[in-house]
């Protein structure tokens, strides 16, 4: 039973595995430039920005009078800031013309903004701008009832009412409550102990109050000169409601509270205007500027507090990426989005700079993408009074990156389905070829192991390794019907050529028994003897044909010169033919090879024989030499009948005759050992008739030596 064979991937599946990784390499590789290019616009876009911050903080340098102190601390406070406008704000109540700004409010009075489970909402949103030394405040009022001020009561704390508070250039306390009568303009008067006016209605402090369903929304501006600092203004805000229009009882009073619980209101900070325009007029855009004082107070906060990533593209590309940015999710998710630490990452590129030492670092959120900040120190009389802090997004650079990788994935997926289909036709074809060579060299032979054919067809003619293997299982064809041929031959020239030795011989013993005279027994029995030495010499040259081979590999080469040899030995056939005529042509000067002398004269024995068999008696026989530069060639020329043209690619094979007559013995030998002797010292033999027709040339080409190898020939 025939053991069963383990089978193994396909020739196709090979291909595709091999071809497949080798694909995967070039998005990897390109991805890895492409970080290193990444990497270095990240590190020219951070030393951009810090030669941003030093050109601005180089503007700032000594001048200190722009960071002159609060006149109060606020380090105790709710710091809020009012921010800059483009326009000036319509008094109206409403918040259209807020839009700038409007993300920028922040409520007071509610739980704390970080306990989840409060359901309760603040008392009143406050947003705060600035324009042309104006102030200009924005409150929504949270209020289920809306008491208006009764104007026959002179009283101003009976009804809901905004009270503000600030420190004056002279140090002194100032006070000052909005009013509202009815929906629409509102009054400001200033105060003493929040109950009566102390004079007249106070003008330049204009206001209007809007109804809405959830209480009511207050607009109000104040100029810079009223509030006593045209630098570094700071002032408190306090909503108080009254519920009840009969007893107009204070139900409570929510102020912007100092965060230690001070008796005091909290703060609003004006950014440094000074500061703002010197920054302003910079037209630097695309980031957000800080100027912040030795304190860590923030005096400019132009650009907006957040960078927000632009996440613009098109749909189609969008839907694209985020089918890579779910196969490569890792490469756009490197860092935490952990707030604390962008906290932490800010104060200390802050602490830093406050520190002299100019400094950036990349972070990375969630909400503002990546994002570079890079710090300047502000100098003045070589103490450190500020700095400088720029942020900006690396967006235009992980929009190049994000680009260039759906670039190469597209790219990538094009080229390995465009190679996946090239390998699977070649694979394919090149399956079809070997099945093909496999199907024709398995017919070649048929189940009894006989051939039925000399050669191969198929691929012969290609010039690839397909072809080579060809031409290969083509020459072992060629050779294994040779030697079928001579072994199919065998038995026919076997009784060929000893049937006439038998015959003489048992006609010689029969007249040997039946003849009475002395003299004709004797001439009977020496025909039998010589018929008893021709069957022992076809016994023997059979014998010497099948062991050639393995004598000439025990055959030691020495190198010697043929032009000497070959002269020798036509001095030799002259004696041994002398009814032929026997020249030399071609060189005349030394021709070395490294050959077996023995095995050489052995081949022109041969070759002379078969020229003495195929010429008449005084015809010319020449024995020749030719070089070129790296072979020799050693032809035998005879007159006579030519080779038939379809014989001379066979008349070197064993057991090949083309002689018409059996006047001598032979069988188709001679010729085979000359081109076993030729092929065994590296050479070749071919026959070629002459251009008359009337003769043979046979030729056989060796290598020639040279004395480059430091050998003397040997005579």
């Amino acid at each position: 039973m025939a053991s069963s064979i383990l089978r193994g991937p396909k020739l196709a599946t090979k291909l595709l595995i091999l071809m497949s990784l080798a694909l995967i390499v070039i998005p990897w590789f390109s991805y890895q430039y492409l970080q290193e290019m990444e990497d270095f616009l990240v590190d020219s876009q951070a030393n951009a920005q810090l030669l941003t911050a030093e050109g601005i903080s180089t503007l700032l340098n000594g001048r200190s009078d722009l960071f002159d102190d609060l006149p109060i601390s606020p380090e105790s406070y709710e710091q809020l800031f009012a921010h800059p406008l483009e326009n000036p704000i319509r008094i109206d109540g409403e918040d259209n013309d807020w839009e700038n700004v409007l993300d920028y409010q922040i409520g007071f009075g509610g739980f704390d903004p970080q306990d989840s489970s409060s359901t309760i909402p603040n008392q009143f949103y406050l947003v705060l701008g600035e324009h042309n030394d104006q102030i200009f405040a924005l409150l929504h009022v949270n209020d289920d009832s809306l008491v208006f001020r009764d104007r026959n009561i002179l009283r101003l704390d009976l009804s809901d009412h905004i009270r503000i508070e600030f420190t004056g250039e002279d140090g002194k306390t100032k006070r000052y409550v909005i009013t509202m009568t009815d929906p629409g303009v509102t009054t400001a008067y200033p105060m003493s102990d929040w109950r009566y006016a102390i004079g007249a209605a106070e003008n330049r402090i204009q206001g209007f109050v809007t109804p809405k369903e959830t209480g009511y929304s207050v607009e109000f501006r104040i100029p810079l000169e009223l509030i006593g600092s045209n630098k570094t203004p700071t002032f408190g805000l306090v909503v108080v409601d009254v519920d009840d229009a009969q007893t107009r009882v204070i139900e409570s009073e929510t102020a912007t509270l100092p965060s230690d619980g001070k008796e005091a209101f909290g703060l609003v900070l004006l950014k440094s205007p000074e500061v703002l325009r010197i920054v302003e007029g910079l037209g630097y855009s695309g980031a957000n500027i800080q100027v912040i004082d030795r304190q860590g107070r923030i005096r400019v906060d132009e650009g907006g507090s957040q960078i927000k990533p632009n996440t613009e593209q098109s749909d189609t590309d969008a839907n694209w990426f985020s089918v890579i940015s779910f196969l490569m999710d890792s490469i756009y998710n490197t860092t935490d989005d952990n707030l604390s630490t962008i906290d932490a990452l800010d104060s200390q590129v802050i602490r830093e700079a406050l520190a002299g030492t100019p400094n950036f670092h990349r972070r990375y959120s969630g909400a503002e993408g990546e994002v570079i900040i890079a710090a300047h120190p502000i100098v003045a009389e070589d103490e450190i009074i500020g700095t400088v802090v720029l942020k900006q997004n690396t967006d235009r650079i992980l929009k190049l990156r994000r680009d260039g990788l759906t670039r190469i994935i597209n790219f990538s997926v094009l080229s390995i389905l465009i190679f996946v289909a090239l390998i699977l036709v070649f694979s394919v074809h090149l399956a079809r070829r070997i099945r093909k060579l496999g199907g024709e060299a398995t017919d070649a032979i048929d189940v009894y192991g006989r051939l039925q054919t000399n050669k191969l067809l198929a691929e012969t003619g290609s010039g690839d390794e397909i072809g080579d293997l060809a031409r290969s299982f083509s020459g072992m064809l060629t050779r294994l019907h040779q030697h079928t041929q001579f072994l199919e031959n065998m038995p026919r020239t076997l009784r060929h050529e000893i049937n006439n030795p038998l015959n003489t011989l048992s006609t010689s013993l029969q007249n040997l028994e039946n003849e009475p005279s002395e003299s004709n027994r004797l001439k009977y029995l020496s025909s039998a003897k010589r018929a008893v030495m021709r069957i022992g010499t076809i016994v023997q040259n059979l014998a010497d044909a099948a062991s050639l081979e393995d004598a000439l590999e025990a055959e030691e080469f020495e190198v010697i010169d043929l032009k000497v040899l070959v002269q020798s030995y036509m001095n030799n056939c002259r004696v041994t033919h002398p009814d032929r005529s026997f020249e030399y042509k071609g060189a005349q000067h030394s021709v070395l090879s490294k050959v077996s002398d023995s095995r050489i004269e052995q081949l022109l024995d041969k070759l002379t024989d078969n020229a003495v068999d195929f010429s008449s008696t005084g015809s010319l026989i020449s024995i020749g030499l030719t070089t070129d530069d790296r072979t020799l060639t050693l032809f035998v020329t005879n007159e006579g009948a030519a080779i038939p043209t379809d014989k001379l690619d066979t008349i070197f094979d064993s057991m090949v005759s083309i002689r018409e007559t059996d006047t001598r013995l032979h069988f188709g030998m001679g010729l085979y050992v000359v081109r076993v002797i030729a092929e065994h010292h590296g050479g070749s033999v071919s026959a070629a008739n002459l251009l008359n027709g009337r003769g043979v040339t046979i030729r056989v080409t060796l290598p020639l030596f040279t004395l480059d190898n430091n050998e003397e020939p040997t005579e």
